[in-house]
């Protein structure tokens, strides 16, 4: 998109080309021969690709935010196969809201624990963002958007992000946490999963000890001989 390519190109400079490599939508070249920079920072700012890309479209929606203006229409960013992000703006906020896939029903009930802490850490933080979530049905907000994913399987998470998000001093901080909620999410269910596997595995082992203490031994032929019972 064109806001995309300004920001990208106001990030990197020469380094980004408007013609990429077949199959890619960016390619950044360096020649490191030639280079005066701090190979270090320059190595950083490259990793920083991804994040970059997503800050050139939440700053455009904070910016329409902080001149108290409504955005006509959400933006749409297919972050994931199958899963995106849509943002607008409102003269009072900035809505965020991802549309994740969960292909095991067991992700589904872990991600509705982790997400429900989420929602109820407002209470304890009343500077942290309003938290919404909900399963099959897309919220309001998208309606008459193209293109939503629906089923029992997509769920669907909501940030509010007020000024004191948006504003200049903490916008960097707040792309910089919100553009990887997805990994963020489906790492913690992943390591849930492997947890829980863990310790059934762990009391399994537990139970099959207590099993085999359990058995009655076996009877020897000097047993026998005295009429003695197996323990």
């Amino acid at each position: 998109s064109i806001v995309l390519s300004s920001g990208i190109n106001a990030e990197y400079g020469g380094d980004s080309f408007t013609s990429p490599e077949d199959g890619y939508d960016v390619t950044l070249k360096y020649d490191l021969a030639s280079m005066d920079e701090d190979k270090d920072a320059v190595a950083k700012k490259a990793s920083l690709l991804k994040r970059n890309c997503f800050a050139a479209v939440f700053e455009k929606y904070f910016k329409m935010q902080e001149d108290e203006t409504a955005s006509e229409k959400m933006a749409t960013v297919h972050y994931h196969e199958e899963e995106a992000m849509y943002i607008s703006a409102q003269t009072d906020r900035v809505t965020v809201i991802f549309s994740t896939l969960f292909k095991d029903p067991d992700d589904i009930v872990i991600g509705k624990v982790f997400l429900q802490e989420f929602k109820d850490a407002r209470k304890a933080h009343q500077q942290a963002p309003q938290v919404l979530f909900s399963y099959g049905e897309p919220p309001r907000e998208l309606k008459g958007c193209p293109g939503v994913q629906q089923g029992d399987n997509v769920g669907f998470v909501t940030f509010v992000l007020f000024p004191r998000h948006t504003n200049p001093a903490n916008r960097e901080n707040t792309i910089n946490l919100i553009h990887q909620f997805r990994t963020y999410l489906h790492y913690h269910i992943k390591c849930s999963k492997a947890y829980l596997h863990s310790r059934m595995r762990s009391k399994t082992s537990t139970f099959l000890k207590v099993l085999n203490r359990a058995k009655p031994e076996a009877m020897t032929d000097k047993d026998k001989k005295y009429g003695r019972k197996a323990a």
